[in-house]
């Protein structure tokens, strides 16, 4: 059932690194639209409380103890669409 419902999208760190690495899987609502699932993801890979690889919806994909907060450079991809994260909102790569 989970599946019919929702949908994986996938954390990209690229603004800090050598060379990109996938760094989470998040589950969202796959009736929301691609900017509700960009902000979504966004959201859930910046620390604010807690460390945000503790979020229930995120699939940790790094490596290690810790990994940084999702930043403008960094990227998102939805199904085989790829989005870049920029100072405001996203651009379709």
């Amino acid at each position: 059932m989970k599946t019919l419902l929702s949908e994986k999208v996938t954390v990209i760190h690229a603004a800090y690194e050598d060379s990109p690495h996938k760094v989470a899987s998040i589950d969202v609502e796959k009736t929301l639209t691609i900017d509700e699932k960009l902000e979504k993801a966004y959201v859930l890979t910046n620390t604010i409380d807690s460390a945000w690889w503790n979020n229930k919806a995120v699939t940790k994909l790094f490596k290690g103890n810790s990994c940084r907060s999702t930043s403008p450079g960094d990227m998102v991809m939805i199904g085989n669409d790829t989005f870049k994260c920029e100072a405001t909102g996203w651009s379709k790569m």
